[in-house]
């Protein structure tokens, strides 16, 4: 069975962006030490033209083969001109709005995206299901993650876009490791507790 991780960046106060979602103000956390980090351990969570751009498109995908993101984080994406921003993995869209793909890379998931995850949890073989963002996407499989991999950067938003943006009850998460680097990140790596 794979595991659907939700690797994101957030906040002090849980924040993933601003009320937008624009998440800019995370960028200048990117040095060299934590660019290693993510270089070493997630290179395939860097979008393509990111690795391109810091020359690690050579680089073999270490955990993930696979990435779902909600219609918001996709859009980021588009209004760079990018219809497949992980083209270095298999790519699923969740969206009642989008309609037919523009990318043959990318599916488009309007229906039934919790059946769609567990479909793609229950393939055999592979690497594992990375969660890229979308709050409410991340809200809507809370019971499917089986993993949070939440990159603390030392700021305060005050408002914005929560990690998850609907709340589904209590549901808990154990500490398996955290990382820390001179800029103030912090790494944490939580399983499921079921």
């Amino acid at each position: 069975m794979r595991k659907l991780t939700y690797f994101v960046a957030c906040s002090l106060d849980g924040f993933i962006g601003d009320e937008q979602g624009d998440a800019t103000a995370m960028f200048r956390f990117l040095d060299e030490e934590y660019l290693g980090f993510l270089r070493e351990e997630f290179p395939e969570t860097l979008a393509s033209q990111g690795r391109v751009h810091l020359g690690l498109d050579h680089l073999e995908n270490r955990r993930f083969d696979t990435v779902i993101q909600g219609r918001g984080s996709y859009e980021l994406a588009l209004k760079e001109g990018i219809t497949s921003p992980y083209a270095h993995m298999r790519e699923f869209v969740a969206s009642r709005t989008l309609g037919t793909s523009p990318d043959p890379n990318v599916e488009i998931v309007a229906d039934d995206v919790v059946g769609r995850v567990r479909e793609l949890k229950a393939e055999q073989g592979g690497l594992d299901i990375y969660l890229c963002g979308g709050s409410r996407l991340a809200g809507t499989l809370l019971d499917e993650i089986d993993e949070l991999v939440v990159k603390s950067y030392p700021i305060v938003y005050g408002t914005g876009m929560p990690m998850f943006g609907t709340s589904q009850g209590i549901t808990q998460f154990a500490l398996d490791s955290a990382r820390t680097f001179g800029n103030g990140v912090i790494v944490r790596t939580y399983c499921r507790e079921r």
